[in-house]
């Protein structure tokens, strides 16, 4: 075969050879590769043998390798360096995928040999991995609709494929809006401005070939605009436009989108026997049910709303100070709050960034990764899928662990937001087969590039995603990595920005760009000190994204999802100054696809662990304990979804948390 996409890759931890693919590639190998998981599970399905676990289970986790190696890079790519090629290509495949997961979820033959390893398992003698595997092929087989017959089982087929083609639309009108909204500024407009945006605004007109300076909806962009024009008309422009993703008109318009979507989910959930859509996603997470998810967002969302309505009194009186008639509004918030954080805390977000260089934070983030787990980082030459990529090879005691990626600017080509995802996944069961790891950002470019406190944090919470899939150490792919519970799977990420705090860590890495200092002592001191200023206002917007969606989804579907989420916001008393993080019509996380529905809240469920786990450091006084250190790698970080996530957590800290930990990190648990 020529397509390189198919063939052997010869290059160094078998990378995929990314100058030789062209687009016209993806579509032929997608192709190929289903018809070759079809011939491999047809193979499993009709083999006259007894079923075995070696025949069977074993036999499903390898069918799809060809796949999985192709659809890896493509989708990574697909997400970070989009074209119109690569996105007609993602609305082709969508149906195509999905009605090819139906064809092996619906294999009756195939079904039968799983249920009946199923009814022997106390007689196989399978490890504990093993047996996990086995309970999570099943459940897999179940929840897609293994059981159903007839009518039923052909509806659930055609409601997967059409989510599947909605999921793809509203991702592309997302980006599609993202992509072409700009405002174009004057150098006057740009008075009042720290050099860093300014900068970043050039930068920005200069990649959309703009005679001057832009904002686009990039957020690293848009915050620090809102946080520092005093042009309030520019504000409210800008901020109008960013929340406007996905609801302008036309054929970018996501709301028919979302409502078409929560009505098939609510028919999936009736086709296969749950309630509604909730109790279904939540069956197989730590949380359970939809009450254990409202309960836990209900305890943080009175103190946080009662913190949030405090400081909109003092930001709105500043606003009058200002001779602004009327009420505070949510372009005006991160303004005044930026004035009110100088003012309480002495903190300048000017004065702060030019210490968080992205290549001192990527080296900080490193060097913790030595201290507490032992890896190394040795940078890897090209090419790679883009320009802007950087590649490493991370190695312990001088093996080979794995291949990182860092894709760190932003580009119209790439989806907002930051993520982290695998090229390729670890596994043993074919040999030791080492991960590729990407972590995706769209930080603002630089010479050098600076990151503001929150970017350094994404960029470490990234990261640990990352160590996440760098440390598997499992036999099977279907549980490695990040292969857990939605709302475990956040842990070890929110538990790695807490390094990030650790003031010898800002010691050594947090130097200036102009003059190569140290953050000084006192600056740093406020810095950490000011950690969970404004907390009131983060946690109001990000519990009401994740109310609304699990109203979306506990009960019948809405005709009207925007109505819905009105009634929500009124219902739970959303201060009039914030606004949801993610409004429906630019909700990702919950309509590309089923991963975050009904599960947004997970990073507040594991927000409660990693303020716990991180506190076993604080009690033992050193951030870098070693057994500490060990036993979080041995039982969250190694072990992927190969144990019940209860039972990891557990083993790490001898006890499952409450939610005081989480109120305390964020400033809260003096709130009313």
């Amino acid at each position: 075969m020529t397509n390189p996409l198919l063939t052997d890759w010869t290059a160094p931890f078998a990378l995929p050879p990314f100058a030789e693919i062209s687009d016209e590639d993806f579509g032929p190998a997608m192709e190929h590769a289903m018809e070759e998981g079809r011939r491999a599970i047809a193979a499993i399905a009709d083999n006259p043998d007894t079923p075995t676990f070696e025949n069977t289970i074993d036999a499903l986790e390898r069918a799809d390798a060809l796949l999985d190696r192709v659809a890896g890079v493509f989708y990574n790519l697909a997400g970070a360096d989009s074209t119109p090629a690569r996105e007609a290509l993602q609305r082709d495949l969508a149906p195509k995928l999905s009605a090819y997961s139906s064809e092996i979820t619906n294999n009756s033959k195939l079904f039968a040999r799983v249920e009946d390893l199923w009814d022997r398992r106390d007689t196989l003698d399978l490890t504990d991995e093993q047996a996990r595997v086995l309970m999570l092929t099943r459940r897999s087989f179940v929840r897609a609709g293994a059981a159903l017959e007839g009518a039923d089982a052909t509806r659930l087929t055609e409601v997967k494929a059409r989510l599947a083609t909605l999921g793809t639309s509203f991702a592309q009108n997302l980006l599609s809006d993202e992509r072409d909204w700009f405002m174009d500024l004057s150098e006057e407009d740009l008075d009042g401005l720290p050099t860093f945006v300014k900068d970043a605004a050039r930068a920005a007109g200069a990649e959309r070939d703009r005679p001057g300076p832009v904002v686009t909806l990039n957020r690293s962009l848009i915050v620090p605009f809102l946080q520092f024009s005093p042009r309030r008309d520019l504000r409210e422009k800008a901020y109008e436009a960013w929340t406007a993703r996905g609801a302008n008109g036309g054929e970018t318009d996501n709301r028919d989108i979302a409502a078409e979507v929560l009505r098939l989910r609510a028919e999936r959930a009736t086709l296969l026997g749950y309630d509604t859509f909730a109790a279904y996603k939540l069956e197989t997470e730590m949380a359970g049910t939809p009450e254990a998810v409202r309960d836990l967002l209900m305890k943080v969302w009175h103190p946080a709303r009662t913190a949030a309505l405090a400081d909109a009194e003092h930001l709105a009186r500043m606003a009058r100070e200002d001779g602004i008639v009327g009420p505070l509004e949510p372009w005006d918030w991160r303004y005044y709050a930026e004035k009110r954080r100088l003012a309480l805390h002495d903190l300048d977000e000017a004065e702060l960034k030019p210490y968080f260089q992205l290549d001192r934070m990527i080296e900080a983030q490193f060097a913790t990764a030595n201290r507490l787990f032992g890896l190394e980082f040795s940078p890897l030459d090209g090419p790679f899928y883009h320009p802007d990529v950087r590649g490493w090879e991370v190695t312990r005691n001088g093996e080979h662990v794995a291949v990182f990626l860092g894709d760190y600017f932003a580009r119209s080509s790439k989806r907002s937001g930051a993520w982290c995802s695998a090229m390729r996944s670890q596994s043993k069961l074919d040999g030791d087969i080492r991960p590729i790891v990407v972590n995706v950002c769209n930080f603002a470019k630089g010479d050098p590039a600076l990151l503001s406190y929150d970017d350094a944090r994404t960029l470490f919470h990234e990261f640990g995603h990352a160590l996440h899939q760098m440390l598997s150490n499992v036999t099977y792919q279907s549980v490695s990595g990040t292969s857990v519970a939605r709302d475990f799977v956040e842990l070890p990420s929110q538990l790695y920005e807490h390094w990030l705090e650790v003031p010898e860590v800002l010691a050594e890495f947090a130097t200036h760009a102009d003059t190569g200092e140290a953050m000084p002592d006192a600056l740093r001191d406020r810095l950490l000190r000011a950690s969970t200023y404004d907390m009131g206002f983060a946690t109001v917007e990000y519990v009401a994204s994740a109310l609304v969606d699990l109203a979306f989804h506990d009960g019948p579907a809405p005709a009207d999802p925007m109505q819905k989420q009105a009634e929500v916001l009124e219902t739970i008393g959303m201060p009039r100054a914030i606004r949801m993080r993610h409004a429906t019509p630019h909700f990702a996380h919950v309509f590309t696809g089923d991963g975050y529905s009904s599960g947004y809240y997970s990073y507040m469920w594991s927000e409660v662990m990693d303020a716990d786990a991180f506190a076993a450091f604080e009690e033992v006084g050193d951030a870098f304990d070693p057994a500490l250190a060990r036993r979080l790698e041995e039982n969250i970080l190694s072990t992927g979804g190969s144990r019940d996530a209860t039972a990891l957590y557990t083993a790490f800290r001898g006890r499952l948390p409450g939610v005081d930990a989480l109120l305390k990190g964020r400033g809260l648990d003096t709130a009313a």
